[in-house]
């Protein structure tokens, strides 16, 4: 008999969650190797996987990144407070100038479709696969040869040390040779049905619909706990939060709003991990009539105030900074940089900035009228935007804002440069060289999700390019200190808020245990959870 859920009846919502469960159950049941009878966790998606692909390896986002973490695994694990475990290398050394990284591999570990995972298919995917990848591309520009010394050894060999090697190598999920040797990686069919060694195999794909994942019975680290895994569409987020609460779906991710009614729900619980930290930010067009001033930018940053914003705008999802790193980076963190001192929300001290700078009010109060451009899906940053456009205007900046889709946003943002403010949310990634840094370097490319800004700084390049060159922690850790510094001076980018709003939120009516850290950080804790009974 397949496990039946319970589908509570709780108003519209709940009817059409439970409609679609009805069809996600009739689908699943041939979803493959799991028992009729088997365990099934289901979790509700906001759009269709498939438009992106499952692989992360040639797609950066965050709904590849899902699937990959449950299908395929990295040779090291990084957590989302960064801490690094084995994974398919049970032990590694680098060398101590920093050139040689030596893996011992698992043995007896089998690919997905029983072949086994080997040292040549280490050698293959730091050849291949990895220079495609978005942070793969920087540490395979180092990579001067790959050297297989044994059965279960495979020695990278670099021209330069790379300062965050393991934090980049574990952001690899190793891809069969056997499936992609020969082929036209990126438009290979396996990204469509992943092959890896991870706990869970790619069961079945309903357009527009479903993605189904069946357990893998061999997988290495142990037995997995649940037979299949539903990733359900369901875009309207009301629908998704009406199906947790009704029990109806295991996890989603959930209008911040929703929060409140989270925290007084017995079955519902908001994880505080699954991603790296996130953090909404500001970012400021320097190129801008009227934010060409560094004076003027700092004004504009200390008029937000940014506790407002969390509290309110964040649902309470969030801290306000008072630095350019969160405190799980103290080790990079500049202790001479703190916002409340140096950007006070002082409106008479910003008002004279501003008069000083030659923006006089003109007879309707207004000194000038900024463009602010944020992704309207974001409902936290929307909400952000909205607080600042109020804030800005008690020191006489008015603001226009423009809310649109993730696309045209990039378009504007990065490739046109219409903006003069923007909002957005983003994460740290698993090492400031890797995350951070890109929102400070010169980007005269104008590559996406990177620095818009039009500030290309000698001394921000170099201490980025400094903590890069390096596998010195505090070597590394003193460059970042001297990157925020002249960052604190120019004031063209900072973050506004972290924020926790964007993590899951499960139901705890049907399973327990699946609240539990993983690493990698999007991974679902298989081998932990179990159904209630």
């Amino acid at each position: 008999m397949q496990r039946k859920l319970k589908t509570k009846r709780t108003g519209r919502g709940g009817v059409l969650a439970a409609a679609l469960m009805a069809g996600v159950l009739t689908m699943s049941a041939c979803a493959g190797e799991s028992a009729a009878d088997g365990t099934v966790y289901v979790q509700a998606v906001g759009g269709d996987p498939m438009t992106l692909g499952l692989n992360a390896q040639f797609v950066s986002a965050p709904i590849s990144q899902l699937f990959s973490s449950q299908i395929m695994d990295p040779l090291i694990r990084i957590s989302d407070d960064y801490k690094i475990s084995p994974g398919l290398a049970k032990e590694w050394q680098v060398s101590p100038d920093g050139l040689d990284l030596t893996l011992q591999l698992r043995e007896g570990v089998k690919w997905h479709d029983g072949k086994p995972f080997t040292a040549e298919d280490v050698k293959f995917n730091f050849e291949e696969i990895v220079p495609l990848q978005t942070f793969g591309a920087l540490l395979a520009e180092r990579i001067k040869s790959v050297e297989v010394t044994g059965a279960s050894t495979v020695v990278v060999h670099l021209d330069k040390p790379y300062g965050p090697l393991l934090e980049t190598v574990a952001q690899q999920f190793m891809l069969p040779k056997h499936v992609y040797a020969g082929t036209d990686y990126v438009t290979n069919e396996a990204n469509k049905k992943p092959i890896g060694t991870g706990p869970m195999k790619f069961g079945s794909y309903t357009p527009g619909q479903e993605v189904v994942l069946v357990k893998n019975p061999d997988f290495w680290e142990g037995e997995v706990r649940v037979d299949r895994a539903v990733f359900t569409v369901m875009a309207d987020p009301n629908s998704r939060a009406e199906a947790l609460f009704a029990g109806e779906i295991d996890e989603a991710v959930l209008d911040p709003s929703q929060q409140a009614r989270v925290s007084t729900d017995p079955n519902a619980q908001l994880l505080t991990h699954g991603m790296f930290p996130q953090v909404v930010i500001m970012m400021q067009n320097t190129k801008s009539e009227y934010l060409k001033d560094p004076a003027v930018r700092a004004a504009v940053f200390a008029a937000l105030d940014r506790d407002a914003i969390a509290k309110t705008a964040l649902s309470g999802l969030g801290t306000a900074t008072n630095a350019f790193f969160p405190k799980t980076l103290d080790w990079a963190i500049n202790p001479d940089i703190d916002f409340s001192r140096d950007f006070p929300r002082d409106l008479d001290a910003i008002n004279k900035a501003l008069d000083e700078a030659g923006f006089e009010r003109g007879s309707d109060g207004t000194r000038f009228t900024l463009k602010a451009r944020y992704i309207t899906p974001l409902s936290e940053v929307a909400k952000t935007a909205q607080m600042a456009k109020s804030m800005l205007a008690e020191v006489g900046i008015a603001t226009e804002l423009i809310g649109t889709s993730g696309a045209v946003y990039n378009e504007k943002m990065y490739t046109e440069s219409d903006f003069d403010l923007s909002f957005l949310r983003t994460n740290l990634g698993a090492d400031p060289s890797i995350g951070i840094t890109r929102w400070y370097e010169c980007n005269e490319k104008k590559t996406a999700a990177a620095n818009p800004s039009g500030v290309c700084d000698p001394e921000i390049d170099a201490a980025a390019a400094a903590a890069l060159n390096t596998n010195d922690k505090a070597k590394r850790g003193e460059a970042f200190k001297k990157m925020q510094a002249k960052a604190k001076e120019l004031m063209f980018f900072a973050p506004l808020a972290w924020f926790t709003g964007s993590f899951s939120t499960i139901s705890t009516a049907r399973w327990q245990g699946h609240d539990k850290p993983q690493a990698p950080p999007e991974r679902k804790a298989w081998l932990t959870m179990s159904p209630k009974q």
